[in-house]
């Protein structure tokens, strides 16, 4: 069977991605990673789609992302902010919640495992349709990143080449959901939110949270997120 390195955030999008490499054939490897961020519930979530899926071994490796900071996610100064109409607000600006480099340093590792492994595919979720204007979740990122895979290590300097997977590319969030509900995705086991509490209760009101709930309405699914700040719902989707 072909082996493949999944990124495992914890998050709906990942999830959804294991999903579609196990439909694929692939025997998935997992791969989380704890940098320090707030939210760190997802990678308790990891763990449960993980284990929920199958995967053949799931890892976490530890990173210091705290200590170059940068983003809302890594740093303590940094407020999350609330939902604001994506279209409006992010069409051109990179919003606070980037993490600098995170998919470059995140991509590398898992590139590493996947040579060690004797694999040659790495799934990632990353998304230009609902999504947050990061710089490392676009196509010609991922592609130039491919370029660079096959240009640094052994196995593609000899002819046996990486490629990098991102089946999300093109899909809207309803369009995800759908496609995972297919694939019998307990979504009830994700977590999404920016600043979810240790239990993986969603915050309600930051634009993760807002993609999420959106996502799952005009996909015609229930919501099977717990969300602390419930008077903020008619917000994210009005």
């Amino acid at each position: 069977m072909t082996k493949a390195v999944v990124l495992l955030s914890g998050g709906l999008d990942s999830a959804t991605v294991l999903a579609m490499a196990r439909a694929e054939g692939y025997e998935c490897y997992s791969v989380s990673y704890d940098y320090g961020q707030r939210h760190r519930a997802e990678l308790n979530a990891a763990r449960r789609v993980a284990e929920a899926m199958g995967v053949q071994e799931h890892k976490v490796l530890t990173l210091g992302l705290t200590d170059i900071g940068g983003s809302a996610l890594t740093d303590d100064t940094i407020e999350v902010p609330d939902f604001s109409d994506p279209l409006k607000e992010h069409e051109s600006t990179i919003p606070v919640t980037y993490v600098p480099a995170r998919n470059t340093v995140f991509l590398s590792l898992a590139l590493g495992w996947a040579e060690v492994l004797g694999a040659r595919d790495i799934f990632i979720g990353a998304n230009v349709v609902d999504y947050s204007n990061y710089p490392d979740c676009r196509p010609e990122y991922l592609k130039a990143f491919e370029t660079m895979a096959n240009l640094a290590t052994r196995a593609g300097v000899e002819g046996d080449p990486f490629r990098i997977h991102a089946p999300l590319m093109e899909l809207t969030k309803a369009g995800i959901i759908s496609a995972g509900v297919k694939l019998n995705v307990d979504y009830g086991i994700t977590v999404s939110c920016y600043q979810a509490d240790p239990q993986g209760i969603a915050c309600g009101v930051c634009d993760s949270c807002s993609y999420r709930r959106q996502g799952f309405m005009a996909a015609g699914v229930a919501d099977p997120t717990p969300y602390r700040d419930d008077s903020q719902l008619n917000v994210l989707v009005n």
